[in-house]
């Protein structure tokens, strides 16, 4: 990917350890998540209710949505709990200079 290709979102200082927050980049609501020194993006919008996910519970590589209870794989946006069956879209993410970056496609 180019450059060009990439969107500057925040600092990594901000992001909080082991945890979830939402930002809007580019229009859009993300939530952004670390678990350990890794860090994931996906759409903040629960594919099953309208409920952001960055409101959840985060546990491990799963976020589970406020509302239904139902879970997602934060690494890929896929459902891993009922009653969620859709995905929700997860972007790439990289951290350079001390700043988060996300491929929004």
């Amino acid at each position: 990917m180019s450059q060009a290709e990439w969107t500057d979102v925040l600092a990594a200082s901000e992001l909080p350890a082991d945890d979830v927050i939402g930002v809007e980049v580019a229009g859009r609501d993300i939530a952004l998540y670390t678990v350990g020194e890794a860090v994931y993006a996906t759409d903040n919008l629960c594919s099953h209710g309208n409920a952001r996910l960055c409101d959840g519970f985060l546990d491990g590589h799963e976020i589970e949505c406020p509302l239904h209870q139902g879970k997602f794989d934060v690494r890929t946006g896929a459902p891993t709990c009922a009653p969620v069956t859709e995905p929700v879209v997860s972007y790439p993410v990289r951290i350079e200079n001390g700043r988060v970056w996300l491929a929004l496609g």
